[in-house]
């Protein structure tokens, strides 16, 4: 290797010599192989090879290619794979060959405006990714102890959310959203008038048509741009919709690794915890709570710590995770309880005022930012409680206001609050295309609270 050339072509050919020494270790690893004797559902059953939890094997197929899988148990002697890709052409005592290592994925700048799949393949037909440097789905926890304190906002470019539910740096929020309340839309916001460095946006388990639409009409050209987007559509197998929600996040920490602001939108959580059930079900895990499996809930916590800030000087991810809930109910959802139970706070979409033509569709009342008093000062954070205060004051009535029972007079406040309602409902709407920068939604909402306090 030439010793004068320049630090960062020594530093890819160090890479590339280190990938060759770790193939080479493994290869010369002598690998036993065994066949397969069984397949149930989604599971398939080897016998006469051994493999640890996460291992990759290659399944001989009745075409001559092999079937990418996974080791997600064992039994006995029989170790129980799932497979990556599509499962098809598999016979009785087809051979089982255990790889020595998984295989890790590329990561780097060179994925910015680009659409990949869960197992790192272009999606876009623009051409293979042009990257040096792979990380593992997979790495250690951050030293809790070690991070960052969540101390300055992020502008997300949503009035609503930059006025009354700040987003800090380094912050993990649920997106409560049904279908059809416009979920796609405000996530597309986000990602083009966010003040974020790199965004990175997971479409795990969403169908194959809205993510052509998200990518070319909600994201745009302009938030493409500093984008990364990884697809794991609906007819995946659960596995690797899995990886994708994983792959978004090991890009993200990749980007953060480096000191940039991230922001990363996994949509959805709830179709990673159905992925995950679907694989601890056909393995013979019992279900514990509502159909879930007890490893579903380990999961989700280990997903979303690896967002949030690194040690001090160093990058932060803030991430947005979509939940999901039948029915718009989230009180009896299993996984929307855990998600707001190890979350910095969530946004509720409201199925009510979508269907009133208000958009974003942010039902205030029932959306908090748990660290929102930790990044703005006092006089915003009481703007925002007077904002809050009226606002309930008038919801609390609407009934009889509507159809003319309430008695002027019998509240002060709810009085202003009729006042002051068509201003409140113009605050909270805002159209795709207008952006409010956080310093200017702030200055509105100022005004409204000193008139409401007038």
């Amino acid at each position: 290797m030439n010793t004068h050339a320049p630090a960062s072509t020594r530093h890819r050919w160090q890479q590339r010599l280190a990938r060759r020494a770790r193939r080479a270790e493994a290869a010369s690893t002598l690998v036993v192989e065994g066949r397969l004797r069984r397949v149930v559902g989604l599971t398939l059953e080897a016998e006469g090879c051994e493999a640890p939890l996460g291992a990759r094997c290659l399944v001989s197929t009745a075409d001559g290619t092999q079937l990418d899988t996974e080791v997600v148990g064992f039994a006995d002697d029989r170790l129980l794979l799932m497979p990556v890709t599509e499962m098809h052409g598999v016979l009785p005592n087809a051979r089982v060959r255990p790889c020595a290592r998984a295989g890790d994925l590329p990561v780097g700048a060179a994925l910015l405006g680009r659409v990949v799949g869960a197992d790192g393949v272009p999606l876009d037909g623009l051409g293979p990714l042009e990257v040096d440097e792979h990380a593992t789905l997979k790495r250690e926890p951050i030293n809790p102890m070690a991070r960052k304190p969540i101390d300055a906002p992020l502008d997300t470019g949503v009035r609503a959310i930059n006025a009354l539910l700040t987003v800090g740096r380094g912050q993990r929020l649920g997106l409560f959203a049904g279908s059809g309340v416009g979920k796609s839309t405000l996530l597309g916001m986000m990602t083009r008038y966010t003040d974020a460095d790199v965004v990175v946006v997971g479409l795990i388990g969403e169908r194959g048509r809205e993510v052509k639409e998200f990518v070319e009409h909600t994201l745009g050209e302009e938030g493409r741009a500093r984008a990364v987007i990884v697809a794991a559509p609906a007819d995946a197998p659960p596995l690797k919709r899995l990886r994708g929600a994983q792959y978004a996040t090991a890009i993200a920490e990749w980007f953060r690794d480096r000191g940039q602001r991230v922001l990363l939108l996994m949509d959805s959580i709830t179709r990673y915890a159905q992925a995950q059930r679907e694989i601890a079900l056909a393995i013979g895990e019992p279900p514990a709570t509502k159909g879930y499996p007890p490893s579903v809930f380990a999961l989700l916590p280990a997903l979303v710590e690896r967002a949030g800030n690194d040690a001090e000087g160093r990058g932060s991810i803030t991430a947005f995770y979509t939940v999901l809930a039948e029915g718009d109910d989230y009180r009896h959802d299993p996984i929307a309880d855990a998600a707001r139970a190890i979350l910095d706070g969530h946004i509720v979409l409201s199925r009510d005022l979508a269907e009133a033509g208000h958009y974003p569709a942010i039902d205030i009342e029932a959306s908090i930012s748990r660290v929102m008093p930790a990044v703005v000062d006092r006089a915003h954070l009481r703007a925002a409680q007077q904002f809050r205060q009226i606002y309930s004051a008038y919801r609390q009535q609407r009934d009889l206001i509507a159809v003319g029972a309430y008695q002027k007079g019998s509240d002060p406040q709810v009085d202003k609050a009729i006042i002051m309602w068509p201003q409140l409902r113009a605050f909270l709407q805002q159209e795709v295309d207008e952006p409010t920068a956080l310093a200017p939604a702030i200055d509105a909402l100022g005004a409204i609270a000193d008139e409401a306090a007038a």
